[in-house]
């Protein structure tokens, strides 16, 4: 019985293991990963990217600068600048193991805080998990693109940073 137990644990792990991607670069759902922008002014938006913990930092700012490009370029401009641009980290601690429901947490104040789980599923461990979410501010303007490094041709960006990008992660 315990052997049926460990192996449907392990084949269930293996299988949400299997499930789990990065963000793709899709529009963000409400409360959910992808890109976002809101317009301020006619050639004014606030952009923004959030990736999953499976997303790193340089795939959630290439993302926000790829989809600034595009849309620049839908809008019928040239060029964009970045007026200003951030880039925010979210961290938690996980527990992981084969089965978390067993495991318990509690403070003892003499040794802080402890971990017990259920001694048939002893593998437990504790990790940090990061989310990154870029934001930033783009004007966007016709013509040559104008000397600042903040500056970026919207054709330019969308031809180089193509290859990069993946819309449809397998799941």
């Amino acid at each position: 019985m315990n052997l049926k137990l460990t192996l449907a644990g392990i084949a269930g792990a293996l299988a949400l293991g299997a499930c789990a991607t990065e963000t793709g670069y899709v529009p963000a759902a409400e409360g959910q990963y992808g890109f976002s922008e809101s317009r301020i002014e006619s050639n004014r938006f606030q952009v923004t990217f959030s990736g999953n913990a499976l997303t790193d930092l340089e795939t959630v700012e290439r993302y926000l600068l790829y989809r600034a490009a595009e849309l620049t370029s839908q809008n019928g401009y040239d060029y964009f600048i970045m007026v200003n641009r951030q880039t925010d980290e979210d961290s938690s601690y996980r527990g992981t193991g084969f089965d978390q429901r067993f495991a318990m947490q509690y403070y003892h104040p003499m040794w802080g805080w402890r971990y017990r789980n259920d001694p048939f599923f002893n593998n437990f461990d504790m990790r940090e998990v990061s989310r990154y979410q870029a934001i930033s501010e783009i004007v966007m303007g016709n013509g040559p693109k104008p000397g600042d490094v903040n500056a970026y041709n919207a054709e330019d960006v969308l031809m180089n940073l193509a290859p990069q990008i993946v819309r449809n992660p397998e799941l």
